[in-house]
C-alpha cells in the first residue's frame, strides 16, 4: 500500500511519522506493508540515532539559516534534506519476509529495489558502503533502517534537486565513513540524481508494486504528535548525542 504525504503539521513530523507508523504495525497484527514518498516543505538536517551532535553539523551555519536539527529513530549518519529531495520509507513485515531479519540481506534487497527504480529512468547505480547509492562514485542516496519484533522501516532520501552546496554547509566530519568515500569532502563525496522526486517517485511506487493508498487514521496521527511532543522537539532527544 502507498502513503504520499504532501505536508503534515512540519518537516519534523514527517521524521516523527516513520517511527510513529512503525510503532502502530507493531500494535495491529493486521496492519497492512506501506510505501511512503514525500519531500520536505524546507531544509533539514536529521541526526542518525547516534551521530554526535556537535561532530556531524554546522550549528553555526545552521542557526544562522534557521534550519532545524532533528534526531531521526534509525542509525546511520546524519543527512541534510530539503525540497528537491524525495524521501521514503518502507514499513515491511517479518512475519512475510523472515529473510529481512538477516540485516546484509535486508540492505542489498531494499537496496536492489531502488536500484532498479533508478533503471528505470536510465540512471545505472551501484550499491557502496552499507547502505548507500552512488553513481559514477559519489553519493546520491543514504539510507537506514529501524527494526521491532514484526516489523522494519526502512528509509532513505535520494537527491535529486538539493543544492550539494547546501548539505555541505550544513554539515561537518562524520565520525565514521565508508572506505569508499576515500576521504572526500561533502561537495566532492555527493551528487545530485539526473531526475526530478515526482518520475522518480513513480518509478519507485512501480517498483515496490504498490497498489491503492493508505489512509492515515487518527490513531497514527495522534501517535506521531505524541512522539514530536515527548521525543522529536526535545533538546534530551536531540542532543543525546
Amino acid at each position: 500500500m502507498e502513503l504520499s504525504l504532501k505536508t503534515l503539521s512540519s518537516d519534523i513530523a514527517n521524521v516523527a511519522f516513520d517511527e510513529a507508523l512503525l510503532e502502530l504495525a507493531e500494535r495491529q497484527p493486521e496492519h497492512p506493508e506501506v510505501l511512503r514518498l514525500w519531500q520536505p516543505q524546507n531544509p533539514l538536517v536529521v541526526l542518525g540515532r547516534s551521530s554526535p551532535w556537535q561532530q556531524e553539523v554546522n550549528h553555526d551555519f545552521c542557526n544562522r539559516q534557521g534550519i532545524p536539527v532533528v534526531r531521526r529513530c534509525s542509525g546511520g549518519q546524519s543527512i541534510v534534506t530539503g525540497p528537491g529531495c524525495l524521501m521514503y520509507a518502507v514499513l515491511l513485515d517479518y512475519r512475510k519476509r523472515p529473510e529481512l531479519r538477516m540485516l546484509d540481506v535486508a540492505h542489498h534487497s531494499i537496496m536492489s529495489n531502488m536500484q532498479t527504480a533508478l533503471g528505470m529512468l536510465g540512471i545505472e547505480s551501484i550499491i557502496e558502503g552499507t547502505s548507500d547509492l552512488t553513481v559514477d562514485g559519489k553519493k546520491v542516496s543514504g539510507n537506514s533502517m529501524r527494526c521491532k519484533k514484526n516489523w522494519m522501516v526502512y528509509h532513505g532520501t535520494m537527491i535529486c534537486e538539493l543544492d550539494i552546496d547546501l548539505i555541505a554547509q550544513c554539515l561537518g566530519t562524520p565520525a565514521r565513513q565508508p572506505d569508499y568515500r576515500r576521504q572526500r569532502t561533502h561537495g566532492d563525496f555527493l551528487a545530485q540524481l539526473a531526475t526530478t522526486p515526482e518520475p522518480l517517485a513513480a518509478a519507485i511506487a512501480k517498483t515496490w508494486s504498490t497498489s491503492g493508498e493508505f489512509g492515515i487514521s487518527s490513531q497514527l496521527m495522534d501517535l506521531t504528535d505524541q512522539l514530536l511532543q515527548s521525543k522529536y522537539l526535545s533538546r534530551q532527544w536531540n542532543q543525546k548525542v
